[in-house]
Parts: structure tokens; C-alpha cells; sequence
């Protein structure tokens, strides 16, 4: 499955700057004045795990095939977005088409690159943004809703299902609340993508503080992290500068070097990928052999026919059954033979739910 996060936020925040870092290009232009984005930057990125790794070596993969993300990089919103200032309604537009949202807040003071509001204040910054995507929201919403009402009342089953929930996605909207605090029913979140509202997405907040803050953050970030646990969004805090920096070093060792100088362990864009998997509730699951080592992605529940529709819809039409191996039971036996003469391998059929890890080969028939 197609993953895609669009990063958003206020102008000269380090929105480009972290996109350039994760697509490690200077595709984005990173300068300090407002909408040096002028169009959409997509950037497509490895999702990071070492396990695909491990798992590639002990099967003498000729090939790794990692999981991707993708990043869209969106010019800066102002306040007044939803009225069509700044560069207005055309990005929001490309907001609505993504699957999660960065939000990159600046949590930094000094410097010379210049804030847009002329203060640091990142949950002002905050409250700017969703305002501007809550008004569009609304907007889009109230233009839709007389004829969606119209259908529900003439017996549209599909029309009175997406009116059940665009009501209370309207409330909360027009109390300014974003459309993602309305609870949704497991059956009622499918319906919700056909609204294209951008505030009924899943939220991650990316701290960006100075390099001396990078491992534990500052009193500033910890403000995003109080609002972000409090409203059941995510929150990374990285150094956008530090991340630029090893995006463009090309060995491995010297990355590591210089991360553990600035007493990291690992890049920043590591936890921003990972906490976006989680937010989503996305998980991985593998199929390895000597051609190739695999990593793909499914939601968390998915069971063994869906994951395998995954790979192909023919070995999902025509699924029999998963030969499954646990991912800490193939390291143990080194190996899916060793696996099997240990017992590990099991015959899943199709209401087993795929775990994250699993190392599976699908038996199917078409």
C-alpha cells in the first residue's frame, strides 16, 4: 500500500529543509522568505528497518526491496489561507490528497532566519494552521452538505451513511474543533476519506530545535508534546539543520560519527518515518528468498488475504493458505529451514491476522 504525508506548516519554519533531508535532495528550495515552494515537492523515501536487513543476509538475498513513503512538501500557509491569501486554496488542495499530515513546528528562538510572525511561539503557530484548514474545512463541507441532505432524504443508502457522518464532522467544525476529534465508528472511517477534509487526518508534530536540543528537546517542544498527547496526535522532535547535514554525508560511519557527537544514536528522520507508521497504525510484514528480501506494508489487523493482496489481488482472489514464520523465530533458526525443524512455521489460514514481522509465503490458486 501507497503511504503519503504531506509536511505543512508556517513559512521559514524548516518545512524544506527537513523534506530536502528526507529526500536527501535539494529538490525543495530552502531559502529564508516565505513560499520558496511554489509547487508541491513529492519526494519518495526508504522506511528504514533493520530487520529486512538481517533478515536478507541470513537468506543470501540477491535483492532488498524496502517499504516507501512518500513526502509532498507544501508551500507555507499564512493566516488568511482559507480566504486565498498566501498562496491560498491551491495548497490546501494538496493537503486534502495525502494520508497523514507532518505538521513542522519551529522551536527555536533566535537565529537569523526570520519568523513570519515575528515571534517564536510554536503553539500559536499551532493554533494558525488548524485554523486556516479547519475554515477550509468548513467551507468545503457547508457547500456540500444541501445536496448531500437532499440524497439521504431520498433514500440514497450511501448518501444518508456519509450525511451520519458529516453531522457531527460539521459540529465540531463549527465549535473550532477539527474534524479528527469527532469519534468514528470502524465502519464510519472508510466513509470519512470521500469528504476530502484535511483536519479529519491523522496529525504528527515535528519539533525542530537547534542542534544542542536534538536529543531530549527543549521547554518548547515539550508544550507541542503536552497538546499533541492531549488531542491523540504524535510528536518528533529533530534538528532540521543536523538532519541536512547527514543527508548529504555519504558514508555510513560518518553519519554515525557525527550523530554521536551531537549525542544521538540515530538520524531524527528515523522517528519521524516510524512515528508516522504508528500513527497511522501501519505495520510490515516480509517475504524473503534468495531473489529477494522484502518489506510491505499493511494496517495493523489486516488478516492473511488482504496482506497478501498486498503483493498481488490474484494471491489474494485465490488464497489457500500462509506459511508463517515469526520474525525473532527465523532469526533464532537462522533461517526458514531452521525454523521448520524447530517447529516455528505455521500453516495460517484466512482469518489469521498478520502480526508485524511476520515473515510469510502465500500459497494461493487462480
Amino acid at each position: 500500500m501507497s503511504l503519503t504525508c504531506g509536511i505543512v506548516g508556517l513559512p521559514n519554519v524548516g518545512k524544506s529543509t527537513l523534506f530536502n533531508a528526507l529526500t536527501a535532495s535539494a529538490a525543495a528550495a530552502a531559502a529564508n522568505y516565505p513560499f520558496c515552494t511554489i509547487e508541491p515537492n513529492v519526494g519518495r523515501v526508504a522506511v528504514p528497518d533493520e530487520r529486512l536487513d538481517k533478515l536478507a543476509k541470513i537468506a543470501t538475498s540477491a535483492k532488498i526491496i524496502p517499504t516507501f513513503i512518500e513526502f509532498v512538501d507544501i508551500a507555507g500557509i499564512v493566516r488568511g489561507a482559507s480566504k486565498g491569501e498566501g498562496l491560498g486554496n491551491q495548497f490546501l488542495a494538496n493537503i486534502r490528497e495525502v494520508d497523514a499530515i507532518i505538521h513542522v513546528v519551529r522551536c527555536f528562538d533566535g537565529g537569523d532566519i526570520t519568523h513570519v510572525e515575528g515571534s517564536v511561539d510554536p503553539l500559536r503557530d499551532i493554533e494558525t494552521i488548524d485554523t486556516e484548514l479547519m475554515l477550509a474545512d468548513l467551507d468545503s463541507l457547508e457547500k456540500r452538505y444541501d445536496n448531500l441532505a437532499k440524497k439521504a432524504k431520498q433514500g440514497e443508502k450511501e448518501a444518508k451513511d456519509l450525511l451520519a457522518v458529516a453531522d457531527p464532522i460539521l459540529a465540531a467544525l463549527r465549535a473550532g474543533n477539527p474534524g479528527r476529534s469527532v469519534v468514528l465508528t470502524r465502519e464510519q472511517k472508510p466513509l470519512v476519506r470521500g469528504l476530502q477534509l484535511m483536519t479529519t487526518k491523522p496529525v504528527l508534530y515535528v519539533c525542530n530545535v537547534e542542534e544542542g536540543d536534538a536529543d531530549k528537546g527543549n521547554a518548547l517542544s515539550a508544550k507541542v508534546a503536552e497538546r499533541a498527547k492531549a488531542e491523540g496526535a504524535g510528536s518528533v522532535v529533530i534538528s532540521a539543520k543536523i538532519e541536512s547535514e547527514i543527508s548529504v554525508m555519504e558514508s555510513l560511519t560518518d553519519k554515525m560519527e557525527f550523530l554521536q557527537t551531537m549525542g544521538l544514536s540515530e538520524p531524527g528522520l528515523n522517528r519521524v518515518i516510524r512515528a508516522a507508521y504508528q500513527l497511522l497504525g501501519l505495520i510490515t510484514y516480509f517475504t524473503i528468498g534468495p531473489k529477494e528480501a522484502r518489506a510491505w506494508t499493511i494496517t495493523n489487523g489486516t488478516k492473511a488475504p488482504g496482506a497478501a493482496g498486498v503483493i498481488h489481488t490474484d494471491f489474494e482472489k485465490g488464497f489457500i493458505c500462509a506459511e508463517t514464520i515469526a520474525y525473532a523465530d527465523y532469526i533464532a533458526g537462522n533461517g526458514e529451514s531452521g525454523a521448520k525443524e524447530s517447529g516455528k512455521m505455521r500453516l495460517e489460514g484466512k482469518e489469521y491476522t498478520v502480526h508485524d514481522g511476520d515473515v510469510v509465503h502465500f500459497r494461493f490458486n487462480v
